[in-house]
């Protein structure tokens, strides 16, 4: 009976791909095991060659949405490795205990690197559970799956599981654990995976502190309550902190400008959903599909002319940079207020984006009226990406969250790994690997020294998730 070793390079961890291959390999009756590593993902089947070859076909054509799929390589094998089903060990990692002839392994380190999967926007599973009163995460802040949520912003280190990231402070209660460890359900090993019983919480607090809401609705309603009567409040996102006022509120536009002593900068915007956008904006469908897909992305956008928007959102310029909801929080929050929020980078100016919870309540505070916290750690700041759809089609103006660290592939393979600093002003630094240029996130403006600190440490991290260890 043929047998082979295939072997998976591209983004294929956390994105639900171990389970897609134990449902394929089911599908086509191949026997075997599947196994990710910091190399990719490896695969062993045995079967008759005509469905080892639909197996193969299927793994690229049908693909979870989130996988990147850069090379597969095949490798015949005896197939001695596979007498019968029950000659399988019964790894504990391995939920399947119904004797099935294909299993899937534990994660195992290894030399060389994978791909890491970006940030990615709420999908619409997890956006439908959000509201339906009657699903147990109902209106729950952190909802996700292996289709969507964290990924690069919480990830310490590779193999891409629970441990390595910042969610290993939350232990899964059952029912999330049995979710977790069923392979034919949405959420198997999805590592951030929570409910309210296990999982993070979001809560608000006045800077001065003589108001406070624990309750995650009340923490929100208060929010929502708070910018409609022209507060600025500092909300924790997926990789750091946004500072948020009406956008129809002139008054608190001028007053966050003063605050954080930008005059003239534009200011970017978060929108309901695809209908307030067209509401205030000119979308035509290359813009849509940006502003629509999983990364959602800033887009620069046309405005309608005679809207209720605060002239000072972007004097002087031609476009307005608009973005959708992409967390759930986001989404709860947007859903409240139910009208256009400037949401631009929580930081001082020309700073990176903070982070932790302690350094926005350093840096921020003087900026803002409120906080909505939660206590899901960041471990790699991420700002937004912003991009614009010129004649000659879509142009990325600012590469981060939803793209990096997703590498571009170069025609040329290096021989020495590569280091490339990038520029001092909205810096952005390479490592080039064989073929594979990982660009950064954005980093910003080199002359500060907090953005310094932020430019050295990524750069570490990079090296360190990746295994590169430039030469050049």
């Amino acid at each position: 009976m043929p047998a082979e070793h295939i072997h998976i390079d591209g983004i294929v961890q956390g994105v639900g791909f171990r389970p897609f291959v134990y449902r394929l390999a089911h599908r086509y009756g191949l026997r075997g095991w599947v196994r990710s590593n910091t190399r990719g993902v490896d695969i062993e089947v045995v079967g008759p060659q005509a469905d080892i070859e639909a197996f193969v076909r299927a793994l690229e054509a049908d693909a979870p949405p989130l996988a990147v799929i850069r090379r597969i390589t095949r490798q015949p094998i005896p197939a001695i490795h596979f007498p019968n089903s029950h000659d399988f060990p019964d790894f504990s990692d391995s939920p399947d205990s119904s004797g099935s002839p294909f299993r899937i392994l534990p994660s195992e380190a290894d030399e060389g690197f994978t791909l890491v999967s970006p940030d990615m926007a709420t999908c619409p599973d997890c956006l439908r559970e959000l509201f339906d009163p009657n699903d147990r995460r109902y209106r729950y802040p952190f909802i996700n799956c292996t289709n969507c949520g964290p990924r690069f912003s919480i990830i310490r280190a590779l193999p891409y599981d629970r441990p390595n990231t910042t969610m290993a402070a939350f232990l899964m209660c059952a029912a999330c654990q049995r979710e977790y460890d069923d392979p034919l359900d949405r959420r198997f090993h999805a590592q951030p995976n929570a409910c309210p019983d296990c999982g993070p919480h979001v809560w608000f607090e006045s800077v001065d502190g003589s108001v406070a809401e624990f309750n995650s609705d009340g923490a929100i309603a208060t929010t929502a309550r708070w910018l409609l009567e022209g507060r600025i409040v500092v909300i924790k996102g997926l990789g750091g902190f946004h500072l948020a006022c009406d956008a129809t509120n002139d008054q608190a536009v001028q007053t966050l400008r003063q605050r954080k002593t930008r005059p003239h900068k534009p200011l970017a915007l978060m929108m309901k959903d695809l209908d307030m956008v067209r509401a205030y904006c000119h979308v035509s469908p290359a813009e849509e599909e940006l502003l629509t897909s999983p990364r959602v992305p800033i887009v620069l956008l046309e405005p309608r002319p005679g809207t209720d928007l605060s002239p000072h959102i972007a004097p002087g310029q031609r476009r307005l940079g608009v973005m959708l909801p992409y967390t759930p929080l986001h989404h709860l929050l947007l859903h409240e207020v139910n009208r256009p929020l400037v949401m631009t980078s929580g930081n001082r100016q020309d700073e990176p984006i903070a982070r932790t919870n302690a350094e926005a309540r350093a840096n921020l505070s003087h900026l803002a009226d409120a906080f909505l916290w939660h206590n899901r750690p960041i471990y790699n700041r991420v700002d937004d990406s912003v991009w614009l759809v010129p004649a000659l089609g879509p142009m990325p103006i600012r590469r981060s969250r939803g793209y990096a660290p997703q590498p571009i592939e170069v025609p040329l393979e290096s021989p020495e790994p590569v280091l490339a600093t990038g520029s001092e002003m909205k810096n952005t630094f390479c490592l080039l690997a064989g073929s594979y240029a990982f660009l950064s996130q954005h980093i910003g403006e080199l002359a500060q020294m907090e953005t310094w600190a932020f430019f050295t440490e990524s750069v570490r991290r990079f090296q360190e998730l990746f295994g590169i260890h430039p030469r050049i």
